[in-house]
């Protein structure tokens, strides 16, 4: 298994609901503007860093 991957995912995972969370608040105006504002720079630094993982993480079969 391997373990940037995984991360990669988990990362990803997180900044999706991050963004969900602050999109969410943003529509029914139930948070702060500021603490909309660091969900969603905090979802989007996870989700792009996950992403990052998964993209430049390479499968290679052991045999």
């Amino acid at each position: 298994m391997n373990l940037k991957r995984t991360f990669g995912t988990i990362l990803t995972i997180l900044g999706v609901v991050g963004l969900i969370y602050a999109a969410i608040g943003f529509v029914q105006e139930s948070g702060s503007w500021r603490e909309l504002a660091v969900y969603g720079v905090l979802g989007i630094i996870f989700f792009s860093t996950g992403i990052g993982l998964i993209r430049s993480t390479s499968d290679v079969a052991k045999m």
